[in-house]
C-alpha cells in the first residue's frame, strides 16, 4: 500500500498568547510539528504533506531541513478544507493518513495499528476513551462495533452524551474516495467551515466500512491549544521517556525529575540522579553515574564513568572510568581517554586528553593535545586565543604543570617536563627538565599602606587626575 501523510498545521493558536505559531511551540526542546513529522516518518510514507497557514514563513524556516512538501492553506476554512489543499498532489491509489501538527504525542505503534485497520474500501479513525468527554465528538457504534456516526457534543442526545469514546480527528482512508467525499461536503454550520469529521457520515452513506481504533493511552491523542496543555504534554512526554530508560536498565533517583530531549541509549546499571537533562543523541555506558543537576548533550559517556553534580557536557566523548566535576564543563570536540579526572570548575574545549591525566581544579584547557599521565595544576590556563586566531597547546606524556601557570599557545611542553607554579610559558619546554617563567620577586622595605581618604579628598584626587594633561 502506498501512503501519503497529510499533517494539518495551519492554525494560529490564539490561546497560546505567543508570537510563536502554535506548531512551533517547544515540547522537550523541539517544535510540536517536528515531533509529528518524525513520528510520521517511522511508518515510512511515500510522501508527507504539511498544510501550513498562520506564520507560514516562520514555520517553514524553522523546519526547513525536514523532508516534507509544504502546502499553503491561504484561508482557514476548516479541517476538510485544509486536507483539500493537498489532494491534488496525492494519487488515487494512495492511502491518506491525516495527522495534526498540535497532536505531538501520538506513537508510531498507534499509527501502525490505525493503518492496519483500513484498506482500499474502508475508513479507520483513531478514538480514545476519556473519563470526562465533555466538548468532544462521540463515537456512535453499531451492533457489530462498526462506526455509525460521530456526534458533536452540542448535538448529542442524553444517551450519546454518556458515551466516553471520543473522536481524536486522526484518520486514514483511500485517496480516491476521500477526494469524492471532500468535494461533496457542505459548510452549512455555525462556523461556516468544512469539517473532516463529516466524511464519516459520507463514508457510511456510501456503504464503506468505518472502524474506530481505540488508542491504548488517551494522553497520546491530546491536542495542545494553550500553555497549560503544553505543560501537560511535556509532563507526559517526560514520564514516557523516563519509563523507557528504566525498562532499558537505568535507575532514576526520581523519574519525575529527569528531562529526556532526544535519543538516549543506556547500558546496564546506569544511575541518573535528580534534575538531569539529556539532550540530542546521548549514550551512557554500563554503570555510568550521573549526579544531580547535570546537562548532557550529544555526547558519549564510557562505562564506569561518574559525572558529579552540576556539570555540563556537550559534544564530548568521555572514555571509561573517568571522573568529571562537580561544576565542570566539557565543550564540543572534547575527547577524554580512560581514567581521566576533570575536577571542579575546570573547562575543556576542543581538546584531547590522554588516559590517566588529570586537571582537578579551576583550569581552562582549550585547543590542547594532552598526553597520558599529565597533571595540570590548579588555576592553569592554555592561552589559546590571540584575539583573531586559535592556537594549539601540546603537553606530552608525563608532564607536570604547576598551579597558576599560563601556557601561551602555540607552545609544546615536552614529555616528563615540569613547569614551575606561577609560570608564564611562551616558548617550547624541553622534556625531562624544570622550566620556570616567573618575574623576579621584589620587597620594598618601609612601605606602608596609604591612609583612607575622606569622600571629599577622594573626589578632589579624581578631579585632579582628570585635569592632568596626557603625555604626548
Amino acid at each position: 500500500m502506498q501512503l501519503s501523510v497529510v499533517i494539518l498545521a495551519a492554525g494560529q493558536g490564539k490561546r497560546m498568547n505567543s508570537d510563536l505559531p502554535k506548531v512551533l511551540q517547544p515540547l522537550a526542546g523541539r517544535p510540536l510539528l517536528e515531533h509529528v513529522i518524525h513520528t510520521a516518518r517511522v511508518v515510512e510514507p511515500d510522501s508527507i504533506y504539511v498544510v501550513y497557514g498562520h506564520g507560514g514563513a516562520q514555520v517553514q524556516s524553522a523546519l526547513s531541513s525536514e523532508p516534507v512538501d509544504w502546502v499553503l492553506q491561504a484561508e482557514q476554512l476548516g479541517t476538510a478544507h485544509a486536507v483539500m489543499q493537498a489532494m491534488h498532489l496525492i494519487p488515487d491509489d494512495h492511502q491518506v493518513l491525516v495527522l495534526y501538527g498540535d497532536v505531538p504525542l501520538v506513537r508510531a505503534q498507534t499509527l501502525t495499528k490505525l493503518l492496519a485497520a483500513a484498506d482500499q474500501d474502508s475508513v479507520a479513525l483513531l478514538s480514545a476513551k476519556l473519563a470526562d468527554p465533555s466538548g468532544y465528538g462521540r463515537i456512535v457504534r453499531g451492533a457489530a462495533g462498526e462506526v455509525r456516526a460521530i456526534v458533536e457534543h452540542c448535538d448529542a442526545t442524553p444517551e450519546q452524551l454518556a458515551i466516553q469514546e471520543i473522536n481524536t480527528g486522526l484518520m486514514t482512508m483511500p485517496a480516491k474516495q476521500l477526494r469524492e467525499w471532500l468535494l461533496a461536503l457542505r459548510n452549512d454550520n455555525a462556523q461556516r467551515e468544512y469539517f473532516l469529521t463529516d466524511i464519516v457520515a459520507a463514508a457510511v452513506g456510501a456503504g464503506c466500512r468505518v472502524q474506530a481504533v481505540l488508542a491504548a493511552d488517551a494522553a497520546e491523542t491530546a491536542g495542545v491549544n494553550d500553555k497549560i496543555q503544553l505543560a501537560q504534554a511535556e509532563a507526559h512526554y517526560r514520564r514516557a521517556r523516563a519509563q523507557e530508560l528504566m525498562r532499558a536498565g537505568a535507575t532514576l533517583a526520581d523519574p519525575e525529575r529527569i528531562d529526556v530531549r532526544g535519543e538516549v541509549e543506556v547500558g546496564p546499571d546506569v544511575f541518573v540522579d535528580v534534575n538531569a537533562v539529556l539532550v540530542g543523541r546521548v549514550h551512557l555506558g554500563a554503570r555510568v553515574r550521573i549526579g544531580p543537576n547535570c546537562t548532557i548533550r550529544d555526547s558519549t559517556i564510557g562505562a564506569d564513568t561518574e559525572i558529579h553534580a552540576n556539570c555540563v557536557v556537550e559534544g564530548a566523548v568521555v572514555g571509561e572510568n573517568c571522573r568529571i566535576g562537580p561544576f565542570a564543563r566539557l565543550r564540543p570536540e572534547t575527547v577524554l581517554h580512560r581514567d581521566v579526572h576533570i575536577g571542579n570548575y575546570v573547562e575543556v574545549k576542543n581538546s584531547e586528553i590522554g588516559s590517566h591525566s588529570k586537571a582537578n581544579h579551576l583550569s581552562y584547557l582549550g585547543d590542547a593535545q594532552i598526553g597520558t599521565g599529565v597533571n595540570v595544576g590548579a588555576g592553569s590556563i592554555t592561552c589559546n586565543y590571540d584575539g583573531v586566531n586559535k592556537w594549539q597547546t601540546v603537553i606530552e606524556d608525563g608532564a607536570f604543570i604547576g598551579s597558576g601557570s599560563m601556557l601561551v599557545a602555540p607552545v609544546r611542553i615536552g614529555a616528563h617536563a615540569t613547569v614551575g607554579a606561577g609560570s608564564t610559558i611562551d616558548s617550547n619546554v624541553p622534556e625531562d627538565a624544570l622550566t620556570l617563567g616567573r618575574a623576579r620577586q621584589t620587597t620594598i622595605a618601609g612601605w606602608r599602606r596609604p591612609d583612607p581618604l575622606s569622600d571629599q579628598e577622594r573626589q578632589a584626587a579624581a578631579e585632579a587626575k582628570l585635569k592632568k594633561p596626557k603625555p604626548t
